[in-house]
């Protein structure tokens, strides 16, 4: 039987950007494709290309950099079938592993040791259509949903939503990003303490800190 394989980008080590282990050691793994084309997406460069590896040889990169945290990203990662099998092979080495996936994908074959970063597509991100509503079922406790915020309508819609759907008793985490250089994260935080919203702010620290280059 031959080794299964996923199609890669790249693999490197960074400080977390986002999310609960935002600020630590990270090994990010991300993966090539994505059938979504948000406005503000910036992995456009992961779209095509990448260099097609075996499980085994990502498995041994990774192992490399002696990170505890290990993060599958894209791209949409879930668009390739294999991942999942990835996502187990990395829970079984012991890593604390999460999943940066954009919602267009079914995620109940992941393994339930992986946490699952969820965005959920606002209408300005362009890409509202291809929200898949029944992830909502699958999520567990540990996950993290993610709402990308580019203006006002965004954060209404996105407040709606997770009173519409009650998101706060689906996980613990709840993360509300401006997207960067479309609206100021200043604004984004008064609003949420306007309205005493129980979120998360979150800056995305490697912007802060590289600026957009590939491998950070």
């Amino acid at each position: 039987m031959s080794e299964s394989t996923l199609r890669i980008t790249e693999i490197f080590c960074s400080l977390q950007g986002e999310t609960r282990t935002v600020g630590l050691p990270t090994v990010f793994i991300r993966l090539t494709g994505c059938p979504m084309r948000c406005v503000y997406c910036d992995t456009s460069y992961a779209f095509s290309g990448g260099e097609t590896v075996g499980i085994d040889d990502i498995l041994a990169k990774t192992a490399e950099y002696g990170a505890q945290y290990v993060t599958v990203s894209g791209g949409e990662p879930l668009a390739q079938k294999n991942c999942y099998e990835l996502l187990t092979r990395l829970c079984d080495e012991g890593y604390q592993v999460s999943v940066e996936t954009g919602g267009a994908m079914d995620i109940s074959p992941a393994d339930s040791r992986v946490s699952v970063v969820l965005d959920i597509k606002t209408p300005a991100s362009g890409e509202l259509g291809k929200n898949r509503w029944q992830n909502i079922d699958y999520l567990k406790p540990d996950d993290q949903i993610k709402f990308v915020i580019c203006d006002r309508n965004d954060y209404e819609w996105a407040r709606f939503k997770m009173e519409e759907l009650g998101l706060a008793h689906k996980v613990n985490e709840i993360l509300f990003s401006p997207s960067h250089k479309q609206l100021k994260p200043v604004e984004l935080a008064n609003w949420i303490l306007e309205d005493k919203l129980q979120v998360r702010f979150q800056q995305q620290l490697h912007k802060l800190l590289w600026d957009d280059e590939p491998g950070h």
